[in-house]
């Protein structure tokens, strides 16, 4: 099927429909599968497509035509069409680069939609999270547990269904006990348990992990996230307006919440045909690479601590500090910018600015080149990180991971390649794709080095030749029921938003999947065969990034014994101090 493909229809794009091929390939190989065709700008294309076909169209689109599964996720329609709905979104990065978004409608009163995960493991996470929000069943998902929502969560209860609950309401606890059964998929009950987290102390952020070892190697990994979901999906649907949440986005994240607020406002944009400035798209640009410069200097300062080489971390942190300079030079912000509005940005770069920050780029890409010849010269640097946790190739391209980890296997995948002409300035900057073959930390590492130097060149290329023009476009129409992606490559990988507009100026939908929600059904992969004391270099070598914890275990260390406090029981302390309930 796969030889006849480009034999049977063209690969040139029609005129405003870039990826039509794909829509054509699916018509021909899939007779009267398609049950409708939108298009929402001239790359991107949604296609509803009928529940039996959902498997086999996914799977020529995955495999065959060099797709990618950005982000799955499910809608609460019933009002518009009398259906729930779950949607999968492809980048697809064959010799059309493009985005398809496949749809299934799923039936009210049966709610139940095919499982395509079995056939492409990269929707397991999306699926899972479909099945606790919206209480959708997805069948023939190899892994039912919960993934999103806590154990003492009310089994009837679904969040984002549309008459669900309010976004203040949290319901009373099921239950004080962890159900969450932790799965050794390649080991036995011989296996002692190395748990890691949920705090710990190579991680600021709540991840629990179990790693299931022989010694000292590892035998099998795995691990619960989600210990907070802030809910922002809910309060963006149901409180705030659609210009709002493109101020709740920059939340997202305390290290690329610009990306994400710029992923937000494209999917806006997108959806309304709203044409950006240059100016603001270049703006835009510099302030995505400034993020990339101090979350890249973050993560290998972080790995030189993670081998015991904590003269280099201090090191990139002094340097890292230049480019938190940079930024409040340029925002006013060192962090949570504020800069974006649906349509451009709040604020110029004055030349005064322009000036100093091309100045200090200078300084740091010298002093940053002068401490990487440091790093690579340390002895011990290269036998601790070379070949150790390994994401092969057949496991990246069936799990789709983004950014420097799965550019350090081997694939050219970087939005701002693949869909430069789409994204912001990218098609009018220059720089080079970064890319290792091994797979490794070492890789990972490497491939970080190299995009500070392009993210270098990006910042002061876009301060040197900043376009003439405004910064923001207004008097655009908002119109409901519109819907479109948007994305970033952010300093993890790419971030996507998927947004549809509802009545009075607030969202009927919005998706956010970070980066690292990509990235982390890959993990269990790269702990097996690596050893306990590699566990946080490898974590770390993700660059993961989780949410805040609302649940902690309480520790007597003087009748050496532990309890977990449930969240209402914390609340009840921090009203009334003086009599506390924790007894153990």
């Amino acid at each position: 099927m796969t030889n006849n493909t480009v034999e049977l229809y063209s690969t040139k794009p029609q005129q405003g429909r870039i990826g039509k091929q794909y829509v054509d390939g699916v018509n021909h190989f899939f007779p009267s599968a398609i049950i409708d065709e939108e298009w929402q700008t001239e790359n991107q294309v949604t296609i509803t497509v009928k529940m039996t076909a959902l498997v086999e169209v996914m799977k020529w689109l995955y495999y065959d035509q060099g797709g990618w599964l950005a982000v799955t996720f499910g809608n609460d329609e019933r009002s518009l069409n009398g259906h729930f709905a779950v949607y999968h979104s492809l980048s697809m990065e064959g010799e059309v680069k493009s985005w398809v978004t496949v749809k299934v409608l799923v039936d009210a009163d049966c709610q139940e939609f095919v499982s395509v995960t079995p056939t492409i493991p990269a929707a397991v996470w999306g699926e899972r999270e479909v099945r606790d929000m919206y209480g959708l069943h997805p069948v023939g998902l190899p892994d039912e547990r919960r993934l999103v929502l806590p154990d003492d969560w009310p089994e009837d209860l679904h969040p984002l269904r549309k008459d669900a609950m309010d976004y203040r309401q949290r319901p009373q606890p099921t239950s004080e006990t962890e159900t969450y059964q932790f799965d050794n998929q390649l080991g036995n009950d011989s296996n002692r348990i190395v748990p890691v987290g949920p705090l710990h102390i190579t991680s600021d952020e709540p991840g629990h992990f179990r790693l299931f070892v022989d010694g000292e190697d590892i035998v099998d990994a795995d691990y619960r996230m989600f210990y907070v979901h802030r809910g922002m999906e809910k309060l963006a649907e149901t409180r705030m307006g659609y210009q709002e949440v493109a101020q709740l986005t920059d939340r997202v994240c305390g290290i690329c919440g610009f990306t994400h607020s710029v992923g937000y406002s494209n999917t806006i944009e997108n959806a309304l045909s709203v044409d950006v400035p240059f100016r603001a798209k270049m703006i835009r640009t510099v302030l995505l690479e400034v993020e990339r410069l101090h979350s890249h200097l973050l993560n290998i300062g972080l790995s030189s601590h993670f081998v015991g080489f904590d003269s280099g971390f201090m090191q990139f942190f002094r340097v890292r500090e230049k480019t938190m300079e940079l930024a409040e030079l340029l925002t006013g912000a060192r962090k949570t910018y504020g800069m974006n509005l649906i349509g451009g940005v709040r604020r110029d770069f004055l030349k005064d600015q322009r000036l100093k920050g091309i100045a200090l780029v200078r300084e740091v890409r010298k002093t940053f080149s002068e401490l990487v010849d440091v790093l690579l010269a340390t002895p011990n640097i290269e036998s601790r990180i070379a070949g150790v946790g390994i994401l092969a190739k057949d496991i990246a391209r069936d799990f789709s991971p983004v950014g420097p980890l799965i550019r350090a296997s081997g694939f050219k995948r970087d939005a701002r390649i693949v869909h430069g002409q789409s994204l912001e300035s990218y098609g009018d900057v220059p720089f080079e794709l970064q890319s290792m073959e091994n797979g490794d930390v070492q890789s990972r590492v490497m491939v970080r080095i190299g995009e500070v130097f392009d993210s270098l060149n990006i910042v002061e290329y876009g301060l040197d030749h900043l376009p003439a023009g405004a910064i923001l476009t207004e008097g655009f129409d908002y119109v409901p029921n519109k819907f479109a992606l948007g994305f970033t490559e952010a300093p993890r990988g790419e971030n996507v938003h998927w947004s549809m507009t509802g009545d009075n100026q607030k969202l009927f939908r919005w998706r956010c999947r970070a980066a690292t929600y990509a990235n982390w059904p890959t993990l269990r992969y790269m702990l097996r065969g690596n050893t306990v004391a590699d566990a946080p270099l490898i974590i770390g070598s993700l660059d993961p990034c989780y949410s805040c914890t609302d649940r902690v275990t309480i520790v007597d260390t003087k009748k050496k014994r532990s309890k977990t406090i449930p969240y209402k029981a914390i609340e009840q302390y921090s009203i009334n101090r003086k009599h506390s309930p924790f007894k153990l």
